[in-house]
C-alpha cells in the first residue's frame, strides 16, 4: 500500500501545483468542448438552414442550385431541440486547412432553369440568408450604414441593388478564420503510478501544441465568371483572389440560362482571443446601458410599489384580526351582524368553485410548467446551458416538462381531495392534467405544421419526430402524472378551518363587474415582464443571441412576487365586498397577465416585424404566440391561486368561530 499512497499524495500535489502555477482565464461553458487543429489539418466547414427575418420559414441549404460535397450530403446528428427549431445541419464542399490561406474553385452549376431563376430570386427578394458553421462557430458579417457598424450572423443569397430590376447571387466568399496559437500548460502530467510522475519533453510538448478557432467572418461577394474557363477546372482547384466587384455588369446575375461559378477564399489571421471567449462578441448585446437601466428602474419601481402595498395590506388584516380577537363572544356576535366584510362570508368562502376538476387541472399545468421554467432559468444562469449546444435549451425544458408530470400530479390530485374531500374521480383528473397543456400545444403545432409542410420548409416536423413526441408524452409525462395523482391520494387532504353552511349567501350586486378589476390587475406583473420580453421575442424572432440569464431568473422571482401580492390583494378585496367566489379571481388575478404578453406579441408583430411578408409567417408567429401565452398564464395563475389559497385559508384559521 507505500506505493499507492506516495502516488496518490504525488496527484494531489501536482493537481494543487495546475491550480497555483497555471490559473484559468476565462470561464469554459459546459456543453462545449475545445478542439486544438494541428497545422495544415482540414477543418470541414457545415451549412444550417437557410433563413430569413421576412418569412420566418426555413428552407434546406440545398434546395437552391449550390455546389454539393464530392461524397454526397450527410446530415449531421441532431437534438431534439434542433429538430423542433428547424435546423437542418448538412456538410459541405467548403474546406479550409488550418492556417494555410488558400483560393479555391468548387463548381460551375448547369444552365438555370426557369424554375431555379425563380427560387433564387424569391429568395433574394425575401431576404434570405445562408447560415455556416466552423468548428461549432456560426459566421459572422459586417455592414456599415449611416457610419455604424452591424454585426450579422450568415450571409445573404444574393441582393437587390437599389433601383435595378436584376436580382444577382452571392457566389464568391472571402472567410476570415481566427485563430489562437496553443502552446500547452506550464505543467504537463502523462500519468501517476507507482513509479510516480512522467516527464514530457519538448519534443512531445511541440506536438501537442496547435491552433484553437476562436472566430469566423465572411465578406460575400458576386463575381462574373467566365463559365467556359471554369469548368475546365477541378473542385478545389486553385484561383486566384479577387476584390468584390462594385460594378454591376462584373456581378453574377440571376437569369435563365447562366451558369454560375462558385469559388471562395479563406485567410488565417492569428487573434490574442482565448477559446474560452470566443462566444462573447456573439453575446453582447448593443446598448447594454439601456437596456440595463431600463429595466432595473422599472423592477426596481414595480417591486417597491407592491411591497408598500402588501405591507399596508398586512397592518390593515392584523389590525382586523386584532380587534376581532379582543372582543368576547357576544361582542363578536354584534360585530358580525353590524359590519361588512370578509368576516361575513365565512360560512362561504371555502364553499367548492364552478368548474373545479378545470380548476385543479390547470393549477397542475402550471406547476408543472412553473418548475420547468425555474430549474430551466437557474441552469443557464450557471452556465449550463451554452449557445455552442443548439437545441439544448429547448431540449433541456421538454425533459424537465415530462419528469415535472409528478408534481402536476400530486399536486392536482391533493387540491381536488381538498375540494371534494375524497379521492373519488382521481385518475380523470390526473388524465386531464397530464393532457391538458400538451393537447392544446399539439392541436396549434399540428396545424401550423400542416402549413409548413405546405410551403416544404424544413421547420415542419417529420412524422418520426411526432411519433417521438407522442411516445415521450405517453410513456413519460402521462405515467409520472398518474403516479403523482396517486401520491396525492395517500397525502393528507387540507382541512379547511371553518364549516360550510349548507346555503350559500347572496353576493351584494355592485357597481361595476369583479372581473373587470381581475383582468386590470394583470397590468402589474406585465410590468415586470414587458421590457425583457422584447429582448426575448428578438432574439427568437430577429436572430439574436440571448444570454441574460442571470437577469432572467432575477426577473422571473419578481414576477413570481409580483403576482402573489396582486392575487392576494384581489382575493381579499372580493372578500371585502362579500364575494366568497375568490377561486377563480385568484387565479386569473395574477394570470391575466397572458393577455397582455399576447397583445404585446401583436404589437410587437405590427410594429417590430413589419417585413413579415405573407399570412403564413404571421399565422406561425401566432400560433407560437399563443403557445407561449397559455403557458404564462396557467404559470402565473397557479403561482397567484396557491398564494391566495395559503392566505385565505391563514385568514379564517385565525377566526375564533364556534
Amino acid at each position: 500500500m507505500a506505493p499507492f499512497s506516495i502516488s496518490l499524495g504525488s496527484s494531489c500535489f501536482v493537481l494543487v501545483a495546475l491550480l497555483v502555477l497555471g490559473p484559468s482565464h476565462a470561464f469554459y461553458l459546459p456543453g462545449s468542448y475545445m478542439h486544438t487543429y494541428s497545422q495544415g489539418e482540414t477543418i470541414p466547414v457545415k451549412v444550417n438552414s437557410l433563413t430569413s427575418f421576412e418569412t420566418e420559414l426555413p428552407f434546406s441549404y440545398y434546395s437552391l442550385p449550390y455546389c454539393q460535397p464530392q461524397d454526397g450530403i450527410k446530415k449531421s446528428a441532431e437534438n431534439l431541440g434542433e429538430l423542433l427549431m428547424g435546423d437542418q445541419i448538412d456538410n459541405s464542399p467548403y474546406l479550409f486547412h488550418v492556417n494555410v490561406n488558400e483560393s479555391f474553385y468548387l463548381c460551375t452549376t448547369n444552365p438555370l432553369s426557369e424554375r431555379e431563376v425563380k427560387l433564387l430570386k424569391q429568395r433574394t427578394r425575401d431576404l434570405y440568408q445562408v447560415n455556416m458553421i466552423l468548428d461549432n462557430l456560426p459566421v459572422r458579417r459586417f455592414t456599415e450604414q449611416n457610419g455604424a457598424t452591424f454585426q450579422w450572423t450568415g450571409f445573404p443569397v444574393g441582393y437587390t441593388p437599389s433601383g435595378s430590376s436584376e436580382d444577382y447571387i452571392i457566389n464568391h466568399l472571402k472567410f476570415k478564420v481566427l485563430v489562437h496559437e496553443y502552446e500547452g500548460s506550464r505543467v504537463e502530467i502523462i500519468g501517476t503510478g507507482e513509479e510516480g510522475m512522467g516527464v514530457i519533453s519538448e519534443t512531445e510538448k511541440q506536438k501537442m501544441s496547435g491552433y484553437e478557432i476562436v472566430g469566423f467572418e465572411v465578406v460575400p461577394c458576386s463575381v462574373k465568371r467566365d463559365p467556359e474557363a471554369m469548368s475546365k477546372l477541378n473542385m478545389y482547384g486553385k484561383v486566384d483572389p479577387v476584390d468584390c466587384p462594385l460594378e454591376l455588369d462584373k456581378s453574377q446575375a440571376i437569369r435563365e440560362q447562366e451558369r454560375i461559378s462558385f469559388t471562395y477564399e479563406v485567410v488565417f489571421v492569428k487573434s490574442d482571443v482565448r477559446w474560452p471567449s470566443r462566444w462573447d462578441a456573439y453575446l453582447k448585446m448593443e446598448g447594454a446601458r439601456v437596456h440595463w437601466f431600463s429595466i432595473m428602474n422599472s423592477l426596481m419601481v414595480i417591486f417597491f410599489l407592491a411591497g408598500i402595498v402588501f405591507v399596508i395590506f398586512l397592518r390593515t388584516v392584523r389590525r382586523d384580526l386584532t380587534r376581532y380577537e379582543e372582543l368576547d363572544k357576544e361582542s363578536q356576535a354584534q360585530m358580525n351582524e353590524e359590519l361588512s366584510g370578509w368576516k361575513l362570508v365565512v360560512g362561504d368562502v371555502f364553499r367548492e368553485p364552478t368548474y373545479s376538476q378545470l380548476l385543479c387541472v390547470m393549477v397542475g399545468d402550471g406547476v408543472q410548467i412553473t418548475g420547468m421554467a425555474v430549474v430551466t432559468i437557474v441552469f443557464a444562469a450557471l452556465g449550463f446551458m451554452s449557445p455552442a449546444s443548439r437545441g439544448m435549451l429547448l431540449t433541456g425544458m421538454i425533459i424537465l416538462y415530462l419528469f415535472l408530470g409528478i408534481a402536476a400530479g400530486y399536486v392536482g390530485v391533493r387540491l381536488w381531495r381538498t375540494i371534494k374531500g375524497g379521492s373519488e374521480g382521481w385518475r380523470s383528473v390526473s388524465w386531464s392534467i397530464a393532457c391538458f397543456f400538451p393537447g392544446i400545444a399539439f392541436v396549434i403545432l399540428c396545424i401550423l405544421n400542416f402549413i409548413l409542410w405546405g410551403s416544404n420548409s424544413t421547420g415542419a416536423l417529420p412524422i418520426s419526430l411526432f411519433f417521438v413526441l407522442l411516445s415521450l408524452w405517453f410513456c413519460i409525462s402521462v405515467p409520472l402524472t398518474l403516479l403523482g395523482g396517486f401520491l396525492g391520494t395517500r397525502a393528507e387532504h387540507i382541512q379547511f378551518p371553518v364549516r360550510t353552511n349548507q346555503i350559500p349567501r347572496e353576493i351584494p350586486a355592485r357597481k361595476y363587474p369583479s372581473w373587470l378589476l381581475v383582468l386590470g390587475a394583470g397590468t402589474l406583473p406585465f410590468g415586470t415582464l414587458f421590457i425583457e420580453l422584447f429582448f426575448i421575442l428578438s432574439s427568437i424572432w430577429l436572430g439574436r443571441f440571448y444570454y441574460v440569464f442571470g437577469f432572467l431568473l432575477i426577473v422571473l422571482l419578481l414576477l413570481v412576487t409580483v403576482c402573489a401580492e396582486v392575487s392576494v390583494i384581489l382575493s381579499y378585496m372580493h372578500l371585502c365586498v362579500e364575494d366568497w367566489q375568490w377561486w377563480w379571481k385568484a387565479f386569473f388575478a395574477s394570470g391575466s397577465v397572458a393577455i397582455y404578453v399576447f397583445l404585446y406579441s401583436i404589437n410587437y408583430l405590427v410594429f417590430q416585424l413589419r417585413s413579415l411578408s405573407g399570412p403564413v409567417s404571421a399565422m406561425l408567429y401566432l400560433g407560437y404566440s399563443l403557445i407561449m401565452a397559455v403557458a404564462i398564464m396557467l404559470s402565473t395563475g397557479t403561482i397567484g391561486f396557491l398564494m391566495s389559497f395559503y392566505f385565505v385559508h391563514y385568514l379564517f384559521s385565525s377566526v375564533k368561530i364556534d
